[in-house]
């Protein structure tokens, strides 16, 4: 005889509820919007294996870098953290911080701009040093203070370019690591192979050395690295002068009494005092005082309002007459302000057609520049026989190669017109906005001015 088994119903109906409920409210939940700083990126191949990797794992909905901005910004299912999306993007070789408002403003004086500036100088001091030197042997010196200027310039040479030229050498070990190429990995190999051959040749007593084509190349590729960084970091984008107008401090009333706090210390109910040219920290109804504000950031119209008891303001908005007090009903990241700066920046982070035709003509550059370097090698050396003259000349090929502008040129423009049109009262809040510009053939105003 055989007993069927069945589970003994449970004592709780509540308890028996549970998993449908929990599993109604993950439903409910809204997604994880996550944004990362990543410092270390510098070319297309870098945006494209951070991308693939976390659109890759199984609760991410889509992922974008900005190169410019080096953020990335990802939507994911409910309960996704930021750190778990870091750790992802620092399993690839990269430094990965979650973005607050803090590292928003960190470009201009941050880590790494200083960092360079301190391998350009010091790149520029040897390479000036390696081309005196270098006068005297193209000026006809004899074989022996050839020599001993070709063993100079070497020991000037190798300390140098081993410190300066370390941001092209670790990110080009890395790529490497990762099984993938980067615009850094044919810069290394034209620094490495001028330096190489220039050892051969003075170990040879050769003629011919290019230790001050190897600095002085370290030296400018350094200089327009450094150029770039100081770029990104002026060109501000829209989502940050958004960010700069959060208060970052607001006077709370409580039990009749003023006192100061943080704006991330409120909570939807407080009631807050507006004092006259002081500009809203939260989204609020006005329940005391009359006032005009100043609503040109939300609606474009620059004449001020009249504002009284009822009436809903949002943050960022300026009082400009009477004090005001608000009951608020939305802060911190879910005020109207704060979703604008989110919007803007997922517009700027967002790939359009022409962006995506970038990043892929720059993924495709550097395997093509290396095949192209390897067939001069075996061209020159089949047609001379000569290996110096084909590791010179490829080492040429290499070095002339250096396409991150690329990768660098439309997100840079994008969000350099982005910020100058907010600050001329234009908010882009689709990255494909200015690209369809150039399709319109018809501008209708309203009364107001607005543009449709």
């Amino acid at each position: 005889m055989t007993a069927t088994m069945r589970p003994a119903p449970s004592a709780c109906p509540a308890c028996a509820a549970a998993p449908a409920a929990e599993a109604l409210a993950a439903r409910d939940l809204p997604d994880a919007r996550i944004a990362l700083s990543l410092p270390t990126i510098h070319c297309a191949a870098c945006i494209s294996k951070i991308e693939s990797a976390l659109d890759a794992h199984p609760q991410v909905r889509s992922a974008r870098v900005n190169l410019t901005l080096k953020r990335a910004s990802i939507d994911a299912a409910p309960g996704v953290t930021a750190d778990e999306m870091r750790a992802l993007v620092e399993r690839l070789g990269y430094e990965a911080h979650e973005l607050d408002a803090g590292t928003l403003n960190a470009t201009a004086t941050d880590k790494a701009g200083r960092d360079l500036l301190m391998r350009l100088a010091v790149a520029g001091f040897a390479a000036m040093n390696v081309m005196l030197l270098s006068i005297s042997v193209w000026s006809g010196a004899d074989a022996a203070t050839r020599d001993l200027f070709h063993w100079i310039s070497a020991a000037i040479t190798l300390p140098a370019i081993a410190f300066s030229g370390m941001p092209f050498f670790r990110n080009a070990w890395a790529a490497l690591r990762q099984g993938r190429l980067n615009m850094d990995v044919p810069i290394t190999l034209a620094i490495v192979l001028a330096v190489i051959t220039s050892l051969w040749e003075t170990s040879l007593s050769g003629e011919h050395a290019y230790f001050d084509a190897a600095i002085a190349l370290t030296f400018f590729l350094l200089a327009g690295r450094y150029l770039d960084h100081r770029t990104r970091a002026i060109a501000r984008s829209a989502a940050e002068e958004l960010t700069a107008l959060e208060v970052p401090r607001a006077t709370r009333l409580h039990d009749g009494e003023e006192e100061v706090v943080s704006v991330s210390e409120l909570a939807a109910g407080d009631l807050i005092l507006v004092r006259p040219g002081g500009r809203m920290p939260v989204d609020g109804e006005i329940v005391g005082g009359t006032s005009e504000i100043d609503r040109s950031l939300l609606t474009g119209e620059t004449r001020p309002v009249f504002a009284g008891e009822g009436q809903a303001v949002s943050a960022g908005e300026v009082n400009l007459t009477g004090p005001l007090t608000i009951r608020a009903t939305a802060v911190g990241a879910e005020t109207s302000l704060h979703r604008m700066a989110d919007l803007v920046a997922i517009a700027e982070s967002g790939r359009s057609r022409y962006t995506s035709l970038a990043d892929r003509a720059a993924k495709l550059y550097a395997p093509g520049v290396h095949i192209l370097a390897g067939l001069s090698f075996v061209g020159w050396y089949f047609y001379t026989w000569d290996l110096r003259t084909a590791l010179n000349i490829a080492a040429a090929v290499l070095i002339i190669t250096c396409p991150c502008a690329l990768g660098l040129a439309v997100p840079a423009v994008t969000t350099a017109a982005s910020g100058r049109l907010f600050r001329r009262g234009m908010l882009i809040k689709h990255e494909t906005a200015l690209e369809r510009l150039a399709q319109v053939d018809t501008v209708v105003f309203d009364k107001t001015g607005t543009l449709t």
